[in-house]
């Protein structure tokens, strides 16, 4: 089971606590102060942690030395529209070191096809994209899809 817990503090702002972890949530003015993040940001968050918790395993039952490895993710809003939802999610991994771009694209395909509970659950709303880079050159391009 996973669970959560929100406590309101004053305005639009939250502390949310899981476990023995928290953070805070808020809202940009004018109805919050941007204590924190917002919900959206936070979702987007739990999307490119689960990934790369992924690949940063598979990389490493792959036996390659990653010196630098990032995942950073940007969704597109549907603007004028109530409620505002993400219309599209894209991902971008960007890794550095002395690795086999093949094992990577694997990695990567293996999170965003089979692995990833968070992209599994968000990518039936929302399409969610990928690019990857190695050493800052582009190696490859795909689209989550789980099969369940």
């Amino acid at each position: 089971m996973v669970s959560t817990k929100l406590i309101w503090n004053q305005k639009m702002e939250f502390s949310a606590q899981s476990g023995q972890h928290g953070v805070v949530l808020d809202s940009k003015a004018p109805l919050g102060d941007g204590k924190g993040i917002t919900p959206k940001e936070s979702l987007l968050m739990g999307v490119a942690g689960c990934t790369a918790m992924d690949v940063a395993a598979l990389m490493r039952k792959y036996k390659q030395e990653m010196k630098l490895f990032e995942v950073s993710a940007e969704a597109d809003v549907l603007a004028g529209k109530h409620p505002q939802v993400f219309s599209e999610i894209k991902l971008v991994f960007r890794v550095e070191g002395n690795i086999e771009k093949e094992k990577l694209l694997e990695a990567i395909r293996l999170s965003q096809t089979q692995y990833c509970g968070v992209s599994a659950m968000i990518s039936k709303a929302v399409p969610i994209t990928y690019k990857v880079f190695v050493n800052g050159g582009a190696v490859g391009e795909g689209k989550s899809h789980f099969d369940f």
